[in-house]
């Protein structure tokens, strides 16, 4: 099983580098279970990738369903993510109910159909990356972390899709909900095609407020919450500066932060809390 763990390990630090150090700073008894959680996460996360086609998508994602509800339990222990994310949920005392419902969100990252939206945004921001951070801080601290992590994940969710957009664009996904590029009459084709306009970056504009305002209120519910589990926040300090770059650059030549700048946030953000969501 340890194998398996350090598996989830390589996979973490390949695919995830800023969950990845940020677990550096957990106790070392529950580094394993972080990283099959985050293991787990980037598996779901890159199926469009890998399937290419939805069909075969779809059947990627019932997979995981299947083995999280106690099926293809021969499947699931010759799988390292599966068997040590299961040995990880048993040891902690973790349904698996949140990572079902993170898969069912995931469903819509295998079509083109538009995000609808601003609610149905921060819907999927909240199944996928809230849940997450609510998991990994329950697996440090076994408290219940939905306060907090609510808004922590729509905000960490809604930059990272914002720095994502010319490779959605590309493969001609769109997460900018279609009710903003109408209200700012920004045709859908002119997104996908690479068009930056007024319109645009208006609608962006909005969108990092949003992330800002969520960014705003973990800060306020992070506050008297256990200290054990700060480190399942610790990426979130990467959240401001982002946007704040994010605000600078062109939409489709966004200018992420730099790897340095990105382990000295989390570092400084681990030395004092209070930087994790704060300025």
């Amino acid at each position: 099983m340890q194998d398996a763990f350090a598996y989830c390990a390589e996979i973490v630090r390949a695919g995830d580098r800023d969950r990845y150090l940020a677990t550096l700073f957990a106790p070392a008894d529950r580094r394993g279970a972080l990283h099959a959680l985050y293991a787990f996460n980037i598996e779901i996360a890159r199926v469009r990738e890998i399937a290419r086609e939805p069909l075969p998508g779809e059947i990627r994602l019932q997979w995981w369903s299947d083995v999280l509800c106690g099926e293809r339990s021969g499947e699931a222990s010759a799988n390292p993510v599966a068997s040590a994310l299961l040995a990880a949920l048993e040891r902690h005392q973790l349904t698996p109910a949140g990572l079902l419902d993170l898969i069912e969100a995931r469903r819509f990252d295998l079509y083109d159909a538009p995000m609808a939206t601003l609610a149905d945004l921060e819907s999927y921001a909240s199944r996928t990356s809230s849940a997450l951070f609510a998991l990994a801080a329950k697996i440090l601290a076994g408290a219940d972390a939905a306060t907090p992590a609510q808004p922590a994940g729509i905000a960490y969710a809604v930059a990272g899709l914002l720095r994502a957009l010319p490779l959605h664009a590309a493969r001609r996904q769109l997460y900018v909900p279609a009710e903003l590029l109408d209200r700012y009459q920004v045709p859908i084709d002119d997104v996908l095609a690479g068009h930056t306009s007024a319109g645009l970056n208006a609608a962006l504009a909005d969108l990092r407020n949003l992330a800002r305002a969520h960014l705003a209120a973990a800060r306020e519910r992070m506050s008297d919450f256990p200290r054990e589990a700060l480190p399942a926040f610790l990426p979130l300090a990467l959240v401001r500066p982002s946007l704040d770059r994010l605000e600078r650059a062109d939409a489709f030549a966004p200018a992420g932060l730099a790897p340095w700048r990105r382990q000295w946030l989390i570092w400084r953000a681990a030395r004092n809390p209070a930087r994790i969501a704060g300025p």
